[in-house]
């Protein structure tokens, strides 16, 4: 399922400027945020658009930047280096007993490829890469997935959430607030819950299901005479 942002910035801000100066020297817990405090945290972007930065970048620029910035751990055609997380590939591999998670195989918006390099990426070096060399590097990771063919189409704040990721349709909005409400209790049960005793059917460390490349292909060798 997926659920966009509620808006973690406009939460805290609410909570925030509720402590008036008077309850803060009270209590000892600080003082209010200031609007410039409340912007650095607010940089979420949701699947519509909204909250995403003024910028511009195409997926030739951002090769450079992500050759230099990305690719000693996601590799220099986002395929993954080491044991770091693949950007690219993995067409048709959802429904495989492997399946290859990335951008152009199984992420829902390309809202959230924006949102998380720029709140997350590089690693260990978070925001420290602008909104125009955001946008740079998103262009480029659709450029590897084959969703945008030019590398010279100019990708920004006012076109980004029009380019749709193969995957979407299968991501749908929570809906259990209605579609799983009938099997709400005001009373949960905590005792005595089950017809019988509890039975132990399995332990997570034997299931083995973490998916191996080097393990996989043993299997697939032809057995040694």
């Amino acid at each position: 399922m997926s659920r966009s942002r509620s808006g973690l910035a406009a939460v805290l801000a609410a909570v925030l400027l509720t402590a008036t100066p008077a309850a803060a020297e009270r209590l000892n817990i600080g003082r209010a945020a200031t609007p410039e405090e409340i912007r650095g945290w607010d940089i979420d972007v949701r699947p519509d658009g909204t909250g995403l930065p003024v910028g511009k970048g195409t997926a030739a620029l951002g090769e450079t930047i992500f050759q230099d910035r990305c690719a000693s751990c996601h590799g220099e055609f986002g395929e993954g280096a080491g044991r770091w997380p693949e950007l690219a590939g993995g067409a048709g591999t959802l429904k495989s007993e492997s399946p290859v998670k990335t951008i152009g195989s199984y992420w829902p918006y390309v809202s959230t490829v924006f949102d998380f390099v720029h709140r997350a990426m590089p690693f260990g070096a978070a925001q420290t890469l602008t909104p125009d060399e955001t946008y740079a590097v998103t262009a480029y990771l659709l450029y590897l997935n084959d969703i945008l063919k030019d590398q010279d189409f100019e990708v920004n704040e006012k076109n980004l959430a029009t380019i749709r990721l193969p995957n979407e349709k299968n991501f749908f909005m929570d809906d259990r607030e209605t579609a799983e409400k009938a099997f709400w209790t005001a009373k949960p049960c905590m005792t005595d819950c089950l017809p019988k005793a509890a039975v132990i059917t399995g332990r997570a460390r034997i299931l083995d299901v973490t998916p191996d490349k080097a393990a996989d292909a043993a299997k697939k060798a032809p057995p040694v005479q």
